[in-house]
């Protein structure tokens, strides 16, 4: 009976340690990492796409800068640091996003192949992406806050000698709230001024732009796979193309088609998050209307330039790293848990097999 029950144990360990479990563990690291790597390195991109879209609130719909002119009135008045304000808040958030987008994506796809072996396709995705997009937003939206209000604030000489347009973003002699020196002080800021409201700031509107565009960017990016694998069966069958560089090209495809479809909701999630306590729009609906009618569709798809040139590199250099990881240290791993497993075994059967043996004196 004892023998019995430690050959079960032996293989329970043994399979627990040679197969993937619903919670794919390694995604979620390979995502986190992922996702601070694409964040840190195209973070001035995204400096630039938050400051564009902010115009309207800083200094009223008129006049608004080009994109040139943005990129060589940060450099002017506010240097390289300008560029790589909120950077901290950031990469924060890229971790908590890149690392339940990932495992929520893989640890979905398992559990309905195992599951639900019938359904398959691209809602399935869609819809895993969005979930995983979806958990994360409870640590990426304050991080969004925090960031994108350091991003437009520049140094503390140019916030502030902001001037007041319009009487939309500033009370006299002063901005619409204190300048930022860092990421916890800003939480504490936003936390002492407004609550957790203020650091939640536009999280339906982040939930708006965001669980489109995470379940976009997945399907797309799974829909080229299959068109690919399609391409080399057919026309390359002895191809064998690098994973990493496969990802690379697919995930900059389908983040750059995501970015443009969902710009009109970045536009306003951005410029409700920005505005502060001088409220210039009341709610999501108001700031759709509003922006409509001051601005048309240029107004909605304002920052699309920028946004689409930061998401095509970002979203290739976060499926290129986690194409890589996957590739790199996957297998390590496995093999390192079935020689584990395997040794466990073979030490507690040699256990076994001395407690059997009669004792001598």
């Amino acid at each position: 009976m004892a023998a019995h029950s430690s050959t079960s144990s032996n293989n329970r360990a043994l399979r627990t340690a040679t197969s993937n479990q619903f919670f794919e563990w390694r995604e979620f690291v390979w995502g986190a990492i992922a996702g601070a790597f694409g964040e840190g390195i195209m973070h001035p991109i995204d400096t630039i796409k938050t400051r564009i879209q902010s115009q309207a609130i800083l200094y009223g719909s008129q006049n608004q800068k080009s994109l040139l002119r943005m990129v060589q009135s940060v450099w002017k008045i506010d240097g390289l640091k300008g560029f790589y304000r909120g950077i901290a808040p950031g990469v924060t958030g890229s971790l908590a996003t890149g690392a339940t987008y990932f495992g929520v994506i893989e640890s979905s796809k398992k559990w309905i192949e195992e599951r639900h072996p019938n359904l398959d396709g691209h809602w399935v995705h869609f819809i895993a992406g969005a979930v995983g997009d979806t958990l994360g937003s409870f640590v990426y939206v304050p991080c969004e806050v925090m960031k994108q209000r350091m991003q437009v604030q520049g140094t503390r000489s140019s916030w502030n000698s902001l001037p007041m347009k319009n009487n939309i973003s500033m009370n006299p002699g002063r901005p619409m709230y204190g300048y930022y020196s860092g990421m916890f002080q800003a939480g504490r800021s936003i936390l002492k001024e407004q609550g957790l409201r203020g650091l939640y700031a536009g999280y339906w509107s982040t939930l708006a732009r965001d669980v489109p565009f995470a379940g976009l960017m997945v399907m797309f990016y799974e829909a080229l796979k299959d068109f690919t694998e399609f391409g080399k069966r057919r026309w390359m069958p002895n191809s064998d193309v690098n994973s990493s560089l496969e990802g690379l090209v697919l995930g900059g495809l389908a983040g750059g088609m995501s970015a443009y479809l969902t710009t009109p909701l970045d536009v306003i999630k951005t410029r409700i998050q920005v505005q502060g306590t001088t409220l210039r729009y009341n709610g999501w609906f108001d700031a759709v209307r509003t922006i409509w009618r001051s601005e048309g569709t240029k107004g909605m798809f304002r920052g699309s330039i920028p946004r689409i040139t930061w998401y095509i590199p970002a979203s290739a250099l976060t499926f290129m790293a986690v194409e890589f990881l996957r590739d790199h240290f996957n297998e390590r791993l496995d093999v390192k848990y079935k020689n584990e497993a395997a040794t466990l075994s073979v030490d507690r059967r040699g256990t076994l097999r001395e407690a059997a043996l009669p004792a001598r004196d």
